[in-house]
């Protein structure tokens, strides 16, 4: 079951957050409350105990701490709050720093390259697909999930839940 919910359960709700996030510029709160379902699963299976539950929970409380103060000030959107929360609940403080700035990272890089394009002119080809004339819009945000989604890909298999659950 832990094995499941690590290898196939969380890298699917990434990139859906991901998917999501790109056509609609939102992040489902379904999305979120799966993460939190998934994790206690997999917390439970895994043998953790309650201090290290204790951990994981106040990493993801850290987290949206800060997401929803960033919220406040226009910085990021709610659902990309609410997911950092959720993987860092997944990560833990073990995995958070490299899980911070690798999604740090990768949303500049995100951000670079979409505005790099939205000074560009929109393909015809594009001019048809809603999300594309969206992304396009330069009165649009960004969609930082695409970027806290690849973070905790990359970041997942070094954090302290995954060596556990999966006995490395």
């Amino acid at each position: 079951m832990a094995t499941f919910a690590l290898l196939v359960a969380f890298p699917f709700l990434m990139a859906y957050a991901a998917a999501s996030d790109l056509l609609t510029m939102t992040i489902p709160n379904r999305l979120g409350a799966g993460l939190v379902a998934g994790f206690v699963a997999v917390a439970l299976a895994a043998g953790l105990g309650w201090a290290e539950i204790a951990a994981h929970v106040g990493a993801g409380l850290v987290v949206l701490a800060a997401g929803f103060a960033l919220f406040a000030v226009g910085a990021v959107g709610g659902g990309d709050a609410k997911l950092a929360a959720a993987t860092a609940l997944w990560l833990g403080f073990g995995a958070l720093p490299d899980y911070l700035v690798l999604s740090s990272l990768a949303g500049g890089v995100l951000t670079l390259g979409l505005l790099y394009l939205r000074a560009q002119p929109l393909p015809a080809f594009a001019a048809s697909w809603p999300f594309a004339l969206r992304l396009h819009d330069r009165a649009t945000g960004v969609p930082y999930g695409i970027a806290l989604a690849a973070a905790a890909l990359v970041v997942c298999p070094a954090a302290p839940l995954w060596r556990i659950a999966l006995g490395a």
